[in-house]
């Protein structure tokens, strides 16, 4: 078991919003700190991201996305549909072997692009209940594990896709802002 040490966080650093943020706020572009504290005091926050990541028929979440800025995300198995959550997630290896596929975000609306990634990755961190996990994933769940990771470390699909994509996808969004 891994011991997560209280150091004496506020309720206000818990505090989720109820939508989910989006492409322009500065809090998309922060990277968060680790989490540090008692897994089980997160209870309140991950039943309110799973709320919210159902609500938007989202497969992944990350704190950041509802204005919490802790390193903790929360998915549902593409094979399985069972729920999980991950505590201070990393990447501790990945494939060379990349895979491109259309991708989409909470954090940009309405926007699919193409995005390549590896198509393996092992991911550490710590469950619920203070334990070391260890994920490994290919496929979806690979993506999965890279996107959420990404937005904890203040990255967008935005910055993973090529510049023509980049290019298409704000002038979509410059265009809806206009009208």
């Amino acid at each position: 078991m891994v011991r997560l040490t209280w150091v004496g966080m506020m309720a206000a650093d818990f505090a989720p919003d109820q939508r989910v943020r989006t492409f322009g706020d500065p809090v998309l572009k922060q990277g968060a700190p680790d989490f540090v504290g008692h897994a089980g005091d997160l209870t309140p926050l991950v039943e309110k991201m799973f709320q919210v990541m159902d609500r938007e028929e989202g497969i992944g979440l990350a704190a950041p996305q509802i204005g919490v800025q802790k390193k903790i995300m929360v998915w549902r198995d593409p094979d399985t549909e069972e729920r999980h959550v991950l505590i201070n997630p990393r990447i501790v290896e990945r494939s060379d072997d990349t895979v491109t596929a259309e991708e989409g975000c909470l954090s940009v609306p309405g926007h699919m692009m193409e995005v390549t990634r590896a198509a393996y990755v092992v991911v550490h961190g710590v469950d619920m209940d203070g334990r070391a996990v260890s994920v490994q994933a290919t496929g979806l769940l690979a993506r999965i594990m890279q996107h959420e990771i990404d937005h904890l470390e203040g990255h967008l699909i935005l910055d993973r896709t090529s510049p023509d994509e980049r290019r298409r996808v704000l002038k979509d969004i410059r265009q809806t802002l206009d009208s």
